[in-house]
This record gives structure tokens, sequence and C-alpha cells, in this order.
């Protein structure tokens, strides 16, 4: 199959076109499509018949993951990557929302957010951002188009596809390649206007009309990807099943809705298959300390401007005072009672860190050259809050992501399709890191050999039923001793078919003196 390219404006509008003129045809002979579809910060308990209809209706019909997992650090930019890589972050090298790379600026952490922070990594690093190849470019090399959409942050979409391969990809703030941008303009207009305390609703909606208007109308793109930054948006700053908040859920599920009808008004919904995913859970927040405060103020780092130790969300860096301070900052970390689960670097194949009651990087798959020194993140109960959402995490804000608790971890995944089982709930653990291999599987192909995650064949027709998969549990624990407190924690997998997923970590204390 041919890829379309876009290229110059005339040739782009003759093109357009060209595939309204056969759209009554492509009916017909339509060979399949996969839209991969990511909706920010959406908890599974949210999708109900009550507040999301209609995503509740695909659910019904097609496959309801109950066991889905979203990757640590379990934030946007870590799971964006896995998502569209198919690796974890010991395969892709996004390590968190906000990282340090010092040959890009050895000076302090970066928020890769920012489309020129992602540049500069790329560029520090020879042009290449991630150290594998996402699945756009391994489209593209195998002759089927990509296209992709982005409501979210800047960085956020050019993780979805970085160099523009294949169809491209449209944010609204700029396009790959910048030619795609000249009929974006034309197609979609003006970018809407939107105020500091308004919903990212307007600019969902225009993601929504880029992937009908653009990606099915203009473009012979197999796979079809749009990133909807609904509900994580508003429920950062309104809390979790806040009325602000569940307005704005039955605006995403409006707009989904508006989705499939498109498809189905083209005769396109009978012929693709969807994969339907968030990239985190969320939980409530109750903390008020920062992990940039608590070195300061234990002597750990010199000022919050200091370069001796560089903090980066959840992953700290130290620059100066090597094993000894490292080992001083975990202490006092596993000491403080709103820190949860702390790593450090092990040996290689070892589910233990160097420093006494940690576990490995690698025990997460964080374990990466451009990892910090330790991973520490909040610690979390799962006390419901004042709307009857369950999950707290000891950290600043009203409500948010990245730690280890069970409601960070646990995201929604629907699929339905022509090649997807219908009306199956399934409890086997899958994960963000499984799309990659699965959109190709659905395609016929074989995953890139880089990819760690499985196809998720439990999903599909003809494969295995979800309960019949051997699915078992494993935990592995860390504990010490330090002036007088036990510190010990647990880390939870499930574990099928040779994949571990990590469900949870949890930590106690106990007085042993």
């Amino acid at each position: 199959m041919a890829v379309t390219r876009f290229a110059p404006r005339t040739a782009l509008l003759l093109a357009a076109t060209l595939a309204a003129g056969a759209a009554s045809l492509s009916a017909q002979t339509d060979p399949g499509r996969v839209l991969l579809l990511v909706v920010d910060g959406l908890r599974p308990d949210y999708v109900t018949a009550d507040v999301m209809p209609r995503l509740d209706a695909l659910a019904r019909r097609g496959v309801r993951g109950l066991a889905h997992h979203s990757v640590y650090p379990t934030v946007t930019r870590v799971n964006s990557s896995s998502i569209f890589t198919g690796v974890y972050p010991e395969g892709h090298g996004i390590m968190g929302n906000s990282v340090y790379v010092p040959q890009a600026d050895p000076e302090r952490a970066l928020n890769t957010q920012q489309l020129s922070v992602l540049r500069a990594v790329r560029d520090a690093f020879g042009g290449e951002l991630f150290t594998t190849t996402p699945l756009a470019e391994v489209l593209e090399s195998r002759g089927v188009g990509f296209f992709g959409v982005s409501s979210g942050s800047p960085g956020t979409g050019f993780l979805m596809n970085p160099k523009g391969a294949s169809a491209g990809l449209v944010h609204h703030e700029y396009t790959l390649p910048e030619a795609l941008g000249a009929v974006v303009a034309d197609v979609l207009g003006p970018v809407p206007e939107l105020a500091a305390a308004d919903s990212y609703v307007p600019l969902m909606a225009r993601a929504v009309d880029a992937v009908l208007e653009i990606g099915l109308d203009r473009t012979d793109a197999r796979v079809l990807a749009a990133w909807l930054t609904e509900p994580d948006h508003s429920a950062h700053a309104l809390g979790i099943g806040a009325p602000g908040t569940i307005e704005v859920l039955r605006a995403v599920d409006a707009e989904i809705g508006r989705l499939l009808d498109g498809l189905r008004d083209r005769g396109l919904l009978a012929t693709t298959d969807i994969l339907l995913t968030s990239d985190h859970g969320f939980s409530t927040r109750t903390g008020s300390a920062s992990l940039m405060r608590l070195l300061v103020d234990s002597g750990l780092k010199a000022s919050t401007s200091s370069t001796d130790v560089i903090v980066a969300g959840d992953a700290i860096h130290v620059n100066e005072g090597g094993p000894s301070r490292i080992r001083r900052i975990v202490e006092r970390l596993q000491q403080t009672e709103w820190i949860g689960a702390v790593f450090t670097r092990g040996e290689p194949g070892s589910e233990r860190g160097w420093v006494d009651g940690t576990l490995s990087f690698s025990s997460v798959r964080w374990d990466h050259a451009r990892s910090g020194d330790i991973l520490a993140t909040g610690n979390w109960t799962e006390s419901v809050n004042e709307h009857g959402f369950a999950g707290e995490v000891t950290l600043p804000g009203v409500a948010g992501h990245g730690s280890l608790s069970r409601t960070d971890l646990n995201t929604t995944f629907i699929a339905a399709g022509p090649s997807i089982k219908e009306g199956v709930v399934s409890q086997v653990p899958t994960s963000n890191v499984d799309l990659a291999a699965t959109v190709l599987a659905l395609l016929g192909a074989e995953p890139a050999a880089a990819m760690s995650g499985r196809v998720l064949s439990e999903v599909m027709r003809g494969g295995p039923e979800p309960g019949a998969v051997q699915v078992s549990t494993l935990e592995t624990d860390a504990s010490v001793v330090v002036d007088g407190v036990r510190y010990r924690m647990v880390l939870r997998r499930s574990i099928t078919s040779g994949h571990a997923y990590v469900d949870y970590a949890r930590v106690e204390r106990s007085n042993e003196r």
C-alpha cells in the first residue's frame, strides 16, 4: 500500500477532492483500520451508562478490560512513549514528565510537556528522541499509513510520532510535517481560544474533527491515533468526581460518540478495530510536602536551585557526594511517612536495589542510561473522597497521578470492532505497553522485535477466552531498619504469558526501638 505523504498545498487539496469522490467506494473496498484512542486520565469507574453512555455501550459491545495497567511512573509522557513504542521506559528513554538530561541542560530538570525540551533532548542524542523505534516509523517501514492527532500538551503530541512519519501528526500548535499545516488550516479553521479556567473540550472536539476530516477523508492511513486531553486537565483542578469533572466527562463521551458516528456515516465503523485506553488513573491528593523541599530542609541538597542534587519529578540525580549521599537520601526517604516506595539501581537481573530496603529500577522496568540514582513516590491509601471515589495519595495538589497506588496504576481499556470478541469482561492483566504490538497484530503483522509488550490475543476473535488464561501474582519485598524505624516495601505484580504487570507497591513502617 502506498503511504500518503503531505506535499505542497495544491497537491493536498487535489488529494482531498479525490478522496471525497472515492468515499462511497471505500465502504466496499476498505481493508480495515485500527483506531487507537487515548483518553487522558480516564478512570475505569468513570465509564458508566449514566455518565458516559456511548463509551459504556462500546465496552458492552466489545471487550472491557478490568485489569489494565498504566506504565510506572504513572505520568503522561512516560505512558505516551510506551503506548506509541510498545516498550517500557527502560527501552524508550523518556523517564518522567520532568527529566534531567545533562547532555541537553546540565543545570536543571526539564519539563517534557514543552516541544522545545523534547527537541533539545533529541538533538542532544544525535536526532533520536527515543532509544527504540516508534510505532509510526515501524508502520511506515512496512508500507502502512499512520495518522496521529493530539489535543494534549505539545510534548505529549510529539511523542506520538516525533518524526512526523507516514501521514503525519496534527496538534493545535503545530503539525508534522509542517506542510500538513496548510490543509489543517483550510479544513479545521482557527484554533479555539481558551481562558485558563476553561476545559479543553473545544480542543478535543477539534482533534475529533481532524481524525474524521483529515485522517479518514484525506489520507490512506490504516492506523489512526487520537489523544484526548480531558478529563485529565479538569480533574487536576476540580477533583475526582466533582460536578465540574462529571460535566466534562459527559462532553468527552459526546465527542467519542461523534467520532463513532463519523466512522459509521462513512461506512467504516464495521471495518475499524478500536482500542481505547487511558494513560493513567487518578487519585485524590492530600499532601503538602515536596521531594525538593524535603531534601533541602534535610541538608541533603544545598538549595532549590543547586546542581549538587537534581530533582526531576520522582527521580533524584546525585551529581555530588556519590554513594554516601545517595544512601543518606534513601534513608531520609525511608523515615518520611509521606514517602512510599523507593528504588535504586541494582545488579543486572537483580530485583534488589543496591541500597538496603530498596528494590531495583529493573523491577519496575525503569533501568535506563537516563535513569536517576533514586526513584521515589508518594504513599497512598484506598480512602474514599467526598464524591465516593477511592484512592488517596500523600502528594500536593487537588488530584493527580504518578504514584504506585492501585488507582493510579489501574486504567481504562476497551476494545471493539470486527476482530474483537463481543460482550466480554476480562480480568486478564494488560498494559499500555501492549497496545503497539496489538495494533500490528490486528493488521495481520508481527510485532517489532524490540517491543516488550504482548499481543492481547485474548480480546481477539479466535484467541483464548479470558477465563482460560492463566494469571498468577508475585510479591517482592525489601526491608530495613533506619534509626529504630522498620521500613518495608512490597511490590505486587500480576503475571500472564510470561509478562509481569505492576499492580501496586505498598509501604509499611513500624517502630523497632
